[in-house]
């Protein structure tokens, strides 16, 4: 019934649309014909055109807040050096008369044989085909340290954008996005990110590759499209601009330092870089809400190991222990130590918990379960200890980077220098790796 009364309106309504058609030029009625098949395409999502709507009236100014200082105390230039106890007064031996029994010998200790916990190197996952469905638009590739990823794009995602920054030109942008077809690009990004073992934090820095293909001379469009495919995918993005810049913001799981952030609620929004560099945004508009459902913050923890690369490089470290010179040959792909130089300084919990990628793990467990084999548990500590305390040139971060910087332990094998917070990450992870022990890490902020 209801589509019978509303069909005479529809057949009256195309009538005149084409009688007041046939009455054009053919060019003017070319141009009519787009301007009518952009004003009907729908939304490819529902939520956007109302998130469109949003973005071109709640906006505010808001200042940017200087990012965390994590201990502003400095540390010390030459490594310290633990001082032995003097030993403690014993009281005077009271006289006793009763038979004293003969002292019992206890045995000596048992070599503790320690289990290492050396997993084989799993063959390095190629990256996903993209699949045949897919296999239409514009072909790409990304350079994401190293491998080479192709990706297929549908050409309306390539947006323009005026020099002047403000609120309709971004909603316009939002609006231009979410009408092109951007699912089967996801699509391929998910595959890649799956085949590649990215976390949150690689996820987002492999989006950003991507949008520097896109965008190679814009870097407010690459933010933008960042924005516009991390929201797509669940992560509570947004975005803030100024008079020449548009800024990424995220919140983050674990807590960051030194950038610079803004409060939402009880949210921090980091202004994130994607690449390594540091921004300072000041005051800049930005928007209350977020877009439905994008609700996942970043999670900072490397919780796969990084398949094999082709750029290993290798670096010899010696110690000696027990009067005897031990040579260990260390391995490390410079292509992860690039991505890992991408990332924002961060609890040190996080470098604790992170796991280490297999190039740098698997060779050199092998040569330390080697060497402390047959030694008690007491004895490979000591072992282990010695050869992270002496195997590594010391300096202060201030030094060496001109910031502080705590390093995972792949790139403390990598970097000419550490100090003390990088030895006792990479510490920690060889006592739990090759002993099984549990590890607590202690943090004395403003202590020297």
């Amino acid at each position: 019934m209801f589509r019978n009364n509303r069909m005479p309106y529809f057949l009256v309504a195309l009538g005149l649309m084409l009688v007041s058609a046939s009455a054009m030029p053919v060019g003017e009625f070319e141009q009519w014909k787009q301007q009518q098949q952009r004003s009907f395409q729908e939304y490819r999502d529902a939520r956007d055109r109302e998130f469109t709507a949003f973005l071109e009236e709640h906006w505010r100014e808001v200042e940017m807040l200087k990012g965390f200082v994590r201990d502003e105390q400095p540390k010390p230039d030459v490594m310290p050096v633990a001082r032995p106890r003097p030993p403690e007064p014993q009281p005077e031996p009271v006289p006793d008369r009763k038979p004293v029994a003969p002292p019992v010998e206890e045995a000596p200790p048992v070599p503790v044989k320690p289990e290492p916990e050396v997993i084989p190197p799993p063959p390095a996952p190629e990256p996903a085909p993209v699949p045949e469905q897919v296999q239409k638009g514009i072909r790409t590739q990304v350079d994401y340290f190293g491998t080479r990823i192709t990706f297929y794009y549908d050409p309306a995602l390539k947006l323009s954008l005026p020099y002047r920054l403000n609120e309709p030109a971004i909603s316009r942008f939002w609006s231009g996005m979410s009408r092109a077809d951007y699912e089967p690009l996801l699509e391929q990004l998910d595959r890649q990110a799956r085949a590649l073992q990215l976390n949150d934090w690689g996820y987002a820095v492999l989006t950003n590759r991507l949008a520097k293909r896109l965008y190679p001379s814009s870097e407010n469009k690459q933010v933008l499209f960042s924005w516009f495919v991390l929201t797509k995918t669940g992560f509570d993005t947004r975005v803030a601009y100024d008079e020449r810049r548009v800024f990424l913001l995220m919140p983050s799981r674990q807590q960051l330092y030194d950038v610079t952030y803004f409060t939402y609620g009880n949210e921090r929004y980091y202004a994130v870089s994607l690449d390594g560099a540091v921004n300072r945004p000041g005051s800049v508009y930005t928007y209350d809400g977020r877009y439905p459902g994008a609700d996942k913050k970043l999670d900072m923890v490397i919780r796969a190991k990084a398949a094999k690369g082709a750029d290993i490089e290798k670096r010899t470290l010696s110690f000696e222990y027990a009067g005897r010179r031990h040579t260990i040959e260390a391995a490390y792909e410079k292509s992860r130590i690039d991505y890992l130089d991408t990332y924002p300084q961060l609890d040190l919990a996080v470098y604790f918990d992170s796991a280490v990628g297999e190039v740098a793990e698997s060779p050199l467990l092998q040569q330390l379960a080697d060497a402390i084999e047959g030694m008690s548990e007491q004895e490979a500590v000591n072992f282990l200890l010695r050869f992270v305390q002496t195997s590594f040139a010391y300096r202060v971060d201030a030094s060496q980077f001109g910031r502080e910087n705590y390093l995972f332990p792949e790139e403390t094998i990598y970097y000419p220098y550490s100090d003390c917070e990088d030895r006792s990450v990479f510490f920690a992870w060889l006592v739990k790796s090759l002993l099984g022990l549990e590890v607590v890490g202690l943090n004395y902020p403003g202590r020297r």
